[in-house]
C-alpha cells in the first residue's frame, strides 16, 4: 500500500481492547471511561481477518495494543494466530507491564517477537500518583520476565512531563548503561480533552536531550533502512540505546508508515486526526477479503500529509488514547 504522498504503509497497529487496569492521568479520567461493551469490540476472528488482509497488502509488522492488551482473555492464542499468518509478519506488543510477569514466556512461545513497556517513573509513590494505582514492583518483575523470555530488544517508553517526572530522565537513561534496552523518551501528545495534564506540561525534545547530556556524551546512531520515529543515541559505555521521539516539536509524519485499527472497529489513518473509516460494519455485513483490502487501501489514501498538533487552531478529539490504541 502507498498513500497519496508516496509513503509505503507496512505497519498495522491493532487495538484489541479499550479496557485498562491503570488510570494514567495523561490518558483517562480518574473514574475511567465507559467500555463500548463486548458486542462493540471486534472479535479475535474479525481482527485476524483485518490482519490477514493487511499482510496481503504488504504489511510486515503488527503491533498489538489496547487499552491494556494483556487484560483481554485469549491474548496469547491471538498472538499465536497472528504469528502464523502467511507472510510471517513481525508481531510486537505494547503493555503497561502489570500482567507481564505471568505472560512473558507464553507470549514468546506463541510467536511474539518484541515488547514495549510503558513506564513513566521508577519511584513507587510517584507511580501511584501518575497511574492512580499501585504496582511498580509488578511492572519491574514483568520487565525482568520479558528479558528472561528473550523478548528483545526490550523497549521502555517514558513520557516526561514538567513538574511531574521530568527529573527522572537521567535515572531512566542510566538503565541503558546497565541493560541492553532501548529507553525512549516521548514528547507528550494531548490527543483528547478532560485530562489532568495539558500541553503546558510537555517537556520538549531539546530539553530531553539537555537532560540526557548530563549523564555523558550522547553518540548518535545512524538510521538504517525503514526507521521508526525515534532519534537514536547511545552512551560510550552503554549496553543499550536512547530514543527521543519529538512527536510534536519535530514531527515524523513524513516517514509515517502505519494504519491503526481501534478496538471498536474503525480504521484511523492518523493518530492525531479524528477521521475514521468504519470496518466493523463491513465485517459484520459479510464482506470478502478483496473488499476488506479495499477499505484498507482507502484508509491509506486518506492519510493526511501531517498532523496539526501544536498549531494554534488545533483542537483535541473526543477519543482518548485508550480508545485509539496509541
Amino acid at each position: 500500500m502507498q498513500d497519496t504522498f508516496g509513503r509505503t504503509i507496512d505497519y498495522l497497529r491493532l487495538s484489541i481492547t479499550d479496557r485498562c487496569n491503570l488510570r494514567c492521568r495523561y490518558c483517562m479520567p480518574e473514574e475511567g471511561v465507559d467500555s463500548v461493551g463486548h458486542g462493540g469490540i471486534l472479535s479475535y476472528e474479525e481482527l485476524l481477518r483485518i490482519a490477514a488482509a493487511a499482510v496481503r497488502l504488504g504489511v510486515r509488522k503488527i503491533r498489538v495494543t489496547g487499552g491494556e492488551p494483556l487484560v483481554r482473555k485469549g491474548v496469547v492464542e491471538f498472538i499465536a494466530a497472528l504469528a502464523a499468518l502467511p507472510g510471517q509478519p513481525e508481531i510486537v506488543l505494547t503493555t503497561n507491564g502489570l500482567l507481564l510477569a505471568e505472560l512473558a514466556a507464553p507470549l514468546k512461545a506463541a510467536g511474539l517477537a518484541r515488547i514495549n513497556v510503558s513506564l513513566d517513573t521508577l519511584r513507587p509513590e510517584r507511580f501511584v500518583e501518575i497511574t492512580r494505582r499501585s504496582g511498580l514492583e509488578r511492572v519491574l518483575a514483568g520487565i525482568a520476565a520479558a528479558e528472561g523470555a528473550e523478548l528483545a530488544p526490550m523497549k521502555i517508553n517514558m513520557v516526561p512531563l514538567k513538574g511531574v517526572n521530568a527529573d527522572e530522565i537521567v535515572d531512566f537513561a542510566r538503565l541503558t548503561r546497565e541493560h541492553p534496552w532501548e529507553v525512549r523518551f516521548i514528547e507528550f501528545m494531548p490527543v483528547s480533552t478532560g485530562l489532568d495534564y495539558s500541553a503546558d506540561e510537555r517537556f520538549p525534545a531539546e530539553a530531553i536531550l539537555s537532560e540526557l547530556a548530563r549523564l555523558g556524551e550522547l553518540l548518535p546512531i545512524p538510521r538504517r533502512g525503514p526507521a521508526g520515529p525515534a532519534r537514536l543515541f547511545r552512551y560510550a559505555d552503554g549496553l543499550g540505546r536512547i530514543g527521543v521521539i519529538p512527536a510534536v516539536s519535530q514531527h515524523f509524519c513524513g516517514d509515517c508508515n502505519r494504519l491503526r485499527i481501534t478496538a471498536d472497529g474503525r480504521i484511523r489513518p492518523c493518530l492525531l486526526s479524528s477521521d475514521e473509516i468504519d470496518i466493523r460494519e463491513a465485517l459484520r455485513l459479510g464482506v470478502d477479503g478483496t473488499e476488506l483490502e479495499g477499505l484498507l487501501r482507502a484508509a491509506a489514501v486518506a492519510k493526511p500529509k501531517g498532523h496539526r498538533l501544536g498549531e494554534a487552531d488545533y483542537r483535541e478529539g473526543e477519543r482518548g488514547m485508550e480508545r485509539i490504541g496509541g
